[in-house]
């Protein structure tokens, strides 16, 4: 087990691993609220690399390596990028393809953003 003192340096580390064997890598988060410590694992039964931090900082970062082995781990791209005349053609074929349903969104109840109020206490 090898702590890496850099965050750069784990997310590469990190992402290489999972991308040299997505069947055996396992991904693991561990957060400690007694001590603020937050310690990252990625492990492929071979290699295990990990990385500690007490800082808050580190919580976006964090946030973003998520995502982009979340992304790996389904198999998808990344959303494509806005061209510079308005939206691309797949956000377009979306759009005419939800237009063309019969069916009609309609928001159901508290789900939709709906608060939901709370009973009164019963008086004693």
């Amino acid at each position: 087990m090898v702590y890496i003192a850099s965050w750069q340096e784990f997310q590469e580390a990190a992402e290489n691993l999972y991308t040299k064997s997505p069947n055996k890598a396992r991904y693991c988060v561990k957060w400690r609220s007694s001590e603020g410590k937050l310690v990252l694992k990625i492990t492929d039964d071979t290699t295990c690399i990990k990385f500690k931090t007490y800082s808050s900082i580190f919580l976006n970062r964090f946030e973003a390596l998520n995502l982009s082995l979340m992304q790996k781990m389904q198999n998808k791209r990344p959303t494509p990028i806005v061209h510079a005349l308005g939206v691309p053609d797949t956000i377009k074929d979306a759009d005419q393809t939800r237009s063309s349903s019969p069916f009609v969104a309609q928001p159901a109840g508290p789900a939709a953003g709906g608060v939901k109020k709370k009973k009164p206490k019963k008086k004693k």
